[in-house]
């Protein structure tokens, strides 16, 4: 075991932090951050979330913090873990444990004194890293401060046999490869991944896509992107993955780079897939999609091909946002500029006339002034949505047109 130390850093100093870690003090050596904040820390990267491990059982957890008055929710007690919640934040609070059995999607635990046991059943090297908050010493008991040196996701142990414990380490090890990885990539743990793809089938759809959408909103999942296209592991679960989707992916992160757009998830997703709305559709239902995803993804999926004539339109009927997306995914590179200038500061205009305006100029009431109204609309958005007078024009011109035909009737 290696040792090192933690980086000093803002969150471990609040009032609230300080006092939790009073009331968990055991004879074990704990208790101790582990995991993303260690992690982190010690990049220099911020941290959003505290995790804390002790040797103390989860009852015995619960009756320290509201001795102390801090609320205590048994967010998973079976495994172990309190969320403790004091001055506002959250902290979750996790007993050491070692894995009695697993089926590939969860695990039965028993509860440990022995941080090393505890830090064997976790799934990466870099994830393993514990720190004393008194101290600031580091625990690595696996190689994790070499590998986060040198930019290497590696699993503990065995990579196959961490993959049939829980099959959604395949997808959590592209993500943590598209963040961490800088350096070789490990190659038992690509082929683990590869061998165990087809468990990915035994997951639940919304764990994937809660996992997928993390790898996608990264800054740069390309090259994670290739390798699991490489090695099939979208086969399972992604049929719709178009052939090219690695480079259209590619492409759209550039763009976004070059442009200084903001990263769009509904964007990258659509890079993936096969450009048939009905495919889309299949894939957001199958994965249990948001309401508000499936929207995005279709509204995407059936605006159109872009064009600089065009944008405005494209906005008008939807909104910027997918105007915009629209563009950076399927634009060319000579009109992508323009289209996106067309969109800068952009405000979708009303349409003045209304029903009534169409009964004043000689149309009767019926069927026939909605249809009329969707005709001015459809030759004003063509003419780029001119001013009121020339919409007061084109609204004389549908009106022209349509009387006859009512006279007829």
């Amino acid at each position: 075991m290696s040792a090192a130390q933690l980086p000093n850093a803002e969150w471990q100093h609040g009032t609230g932090l300080k006092k939790l870690l009073a009331l968990l003090e055991d004879s074990h050596g704990g208790p101790r951050f582990v995991g993303g904040a260690v992690r982190d820390t010690l990049l220099g990267l911020p941290v959003s979330d505290v995790d804390i491990a002790t040797a103390l059982l989860p009852q015995t957890v619960i009756d320290r913090l509201e001795s102390g008055g801090i609320k205590a929710v048994p967010t998973g007690l079976d495994h172990g873990t309190i969320t403790a919640v004091v001055e506002g934040k959250s902290y979750e609070i996790t007993t050491l444990r070692r894995d009695v059995s697993t089926d590939g999607r969860r695990a039965t635990v028993a509860f440990s004194t022995d941080w090393r046991e505890d830090a064997a059943r976790r799934d990466f090297t870099i994830n393993a890293l514990y720190a004393d908050p008194e101290t600031g010493e580091v625990f690595d008991y696996f190689g994790g401060l070499n590998d986060l040196e040198n930019g290497c996701v590696r699993f503990i142990g065995d990579a196959t046999q961490r993959i049939a414990e829980d099959f959604l380490r395949i997808l959590r090890y592209f993500r943590f490869l598209a963040r961490f990885g800088s350096g070789q990539v490990d190659a038992e743990a690509v082929n683990a991944c590869a061998q165990g793809a087809h468990g990915l089938t035994a997951l639940s759809r919304e764990r994937i896509a809660q996992e997928l959408a993390r790898l996608l909103s990264l800054k740069s999942p390309g090259a994670s992107v290739g390798l699991m296209i490489q090695y099939d592991i979208f086969a399972p679960f992604l049929p719709e993955l178009c052939s090219d989707a690695h480079d259209r992916l590619q492409r759209l992160v550039q763009r976004e780079q070059l442009f200084n757009q903001p990263l769009s998830l509904p964007a990258r997703f659509l890079s993936l897939l096969v450009p048939d709305p009905v495919a889309v559709d299949k894939v957001a239902a199958r994965l249990k999609l948001s309401n508000k995803m499936r929207e995005h993804l279709a509204s995407r999926s059936n605006a159109g091909l872009p064009t600089e004539a065009n944008i405005r339109a494209i906005a008008y009927r939807f909104d910027n946002a997918t105007a915009r997306d629209v563009a950076m995914l399927f634009a060319d590179d000579d009109s992508l500029p323009r289209c996106l200038e067309r969109l800068e500061d952009w405000k979708s205009p009303i349409m003045q006339i209304k029903g009534g305006d169409l009964i004043k100029m000689g149309l009767p009431s019926g069927p026939i002034i909605t249809i009329t109204l969707q005709e001015i609309e459809a030759a004003w958005i063509a003419e780029g949505f001119p001013a009121s007078e020339r919409q007061s024009e084109l609204a004389l011109q549908c009106v022209g047109a349509a009387l006859p035909a009512t006279k007829k009737a």
